[in-house]
């Protein structure tokens, strides 16, 4: 099937005499064979989205339909691995043709010739469906890779390959299905625009862990949730999503740097095999996978990868992984739809983003999830989005940001002035919300302390005060307060500075387990009660100057490992306050 360009604008072109192509097959432009997708039929005219650089590109050039639509291969070689939007392996355009990547380039995503130690898991006789385990490969040393049967097949065993050492297109089982044999490789391949099946989705119940404070006391996104990041330009939102690649507890990472600035993506590049994850002491880089579209790359790929992100997301959550899939950041994701859709002359919406901008928005995060897999058994698996939000100037009441607010659970807002602080992460707690709350405050109070949510309310409605009583304090000044007022004030600095702050450049700060935070909350929390009992007899000054303030205000930098510590600072905390209020205000 071959059709003839009869007109280029960018990234888009329109080709007539493609009648027998369908909505988003991959063609090839031109004898260049540039990589496009068919956006919008009419007639026997197709609009072409291109996923290259189109200069040079004349009228009259061939297009070819491959009459597949664009698909990301799906196998072994996937972990540690650095891809485009379009599932082109970097390194291996860079081996093609150098460090500028030439058009029309043509790279396996999963490498022919490498050689994986494949272990089978059935034998010949055994009935098999589609998400069940046929062997597995030690892809790394901390993820084992599991074979699947591929969706739509079913049937009986008729040959396995023995232990041993196999490329992904070698051929390692043939199923016996009612249709005949199918030959299994260890390869298969999914249409990025279509969700992969499961059995059902379930309710989250559960929270991932991510270390950070102000998120896992005040914030916590369920495993299997979706948040929003948004912020301005500077407020740290980059820093909270790289945070989460390094320490949440997901078994997969795959990270989507979509249309952010090139040098983001080298650090990435730079930190993640430096960093040891800290459950097997192995480089974080063991149980990722990098998508890199920096804004210097092709606009229309950008739309593409946050789709090639999450299918090779959904794709490890089959093998009942819990993955982490970071996008930063969807702005940039929504504005290649906008330049599209204004090429294809399609009826603006607000701000000129296309009308279905909000169904775009909900399709990718309706596909993360906590799910029961295909297969025999009863896996569990789950995907948790995490979107990073760029409005304009921080606004948002602009298209994306109320896309994206519709349908996320958790929303992380970003403060410019907390970053102008120095405050991180600079996520606003008077703005910011989880509604997974509900959910998994039965979690913690089960698993980490009984008054957890009790102790998480207060610390909430501490802060809630602090925002009430500044405002009298614009007004009338410090003064007018009373000294069980001033007391808030000071609790509210010291959950701020001390608790809600986090250094992610510092060793012990940058990571927080639940229980050192439940005690490091109680600490401040035990402090103001002792101190609002003993302010009936002695003044809020001489509490304050308490040497046992400066070791609360250190607690932070405990080493998990000396956690006995922070019993210690908690009977200091009693027997000083006990011992002012006992000598009537004198130390």
């Amino acid at each position: 099937m071959e059709g003839r360009v009869i007109k280029v604008s960018g990234p888009l072109i329109v080709a007539e005499g493609m009648s027998d192509v369908e909505m988003f097959d991959v063609v090839k432009v031109s004898d260049k064979r540039l990589i496009g997708e068919v956006i919008e039929l009419r007639d026997d005219k197709a609009s072409i989205q291109v996923y290259e650089e189109t200069s040079g590109l004349s009228v009259g050039a061939v297009v070819q339909s491959t009459g597949s639509p664009l698909s990301v291969e799906l196998g072994p070689g996937l972990i540690e691995g650095l891809f485009d939007g379009i599932q082109r392996p970097l390194k291996g355009l860079s081996d093609a043709c150098g460090d500028r990547i030439a058009t029309g380039v043509e790279v396996n995503a999963l490498d022919r010739d490498k050689k994986w130690t494949f272990v089978p898991t059935v034998k010949v006789g055994d009935k098999v469906v589609a998400g069940d385990v046929l062997g597995t490969v030690d892809e790394t040393s901390i993820i084992v890779h599991k074979i699947l049967v591929p969706y739509g097949v079913e049937g009986t065993i008729k040959s396995i390959v023995e232990k041993g050492d196999y490329t992904v297109v070698d051929t390692i089982a043939v199923v016996e299905t009612a249709k005949g044999e199918h030959p299994l490789t260890m390869m298969q391949k999914w249409p990025v625009r279509k969700a992969r099946p499961h059995k059902g989705k379930l309710s989250p119940f559960s929270p991932m862990i991510t270390g950070q404070r102000v998120i896992d006391t005040l914030f916590p996104i369920a495993k299997g949730g979706v948040a929003a990041v948004p912020g301005p330009f500077g407020s740290g939102k980059t820093v909270v999503q790289h945070q989460l690649a390094k320490w949440a507890d997901a078994q997969i990472i795959v990270y989507v740097g979509c249309g952010e600035r090139g040098n983001e993506m080298t650090d990435v590049l730079n930190e993640f095999p430096e960093l040891k994850d800290p459950k097997s002491g192995e480089s974080l880089m063991k149980r990722t996978v990098l998508i890199a579209n920096t804004s210097d790359m092709p606009v229309a790929a950008r739309e593409a990868s946050i789709y090639t992100g999450i299918t090779i997301a959904e794709y490890f959550r089959d093998m009942g992984y819990t993955v982490a899939i970071m996008a930063d950041s969807t702005s940039r994701w929504a504005e290649a739809l906008r330049e599209m859709s204004g090429r294809l002359e399609e009826m603006p919406g607000e701000e000129g983003y296309p009308a279905y901008l909000a169904s775009r928005i909900a399709e990718f995060y309706e596909r993360a999830g906590i799910v029961n897999v295909l297969g025999s058994g009863d896996t569990v698996g789950a995907i948790s989005a995490i979107g990073a939000v760029s409005p304009p100037g921080g606004d948002l009441s602009e298209p994306v940001a109320q896309g994206t607010l519709r349908i996320v659970k958790v929303f992380w807002g970003l403060s410019a002035q907390l970053a102008y602080k120095r405050h991180f992460p600079a996520i606003d707690w008077l703005q910011s919300y989880s509604l997974y709350d509900d959910k998994l405050s039965t979690w913690y109070d089960d698993n980490v302390a009984s008054d957890f949510s009790k102790c998480k309310t207060e610390l909430m409605y501490i802060l809630q005060e602090e925002s009430e009583l500044e405002e009298i304090v614009r007004l009338v000044g410090m003064d007018a307060l009373g000294d069980k007022e001033r007391l808030i004030l000071e609790t509210s600095r010291s959950i701020r500075e001390d608790f809600l702050h986090q250094n992610a450049f510092d060793e012990i700060d940058t990571y927080t387990s639940m229980t050192k935070q439940y005690k490091m909350m109680k600490l401040i929390l035990d402090f103001y009660h002792l101190a609002n009992d003993a302010l009936q007899t002695v003044e809020l000054n001489q509490i304050l100057a308490l040497p046992v303030r400066e070791q609360i205000g250190r607690a932070k930098y405990i080493p998990e490992t000396e956690l006995s510590k922070l019993d210690e600072i908690a009977k200091a905390e009693r027997n000083e306050i006990g011992a002012l209020v006992a000598n009537g205000g004198e130390r």
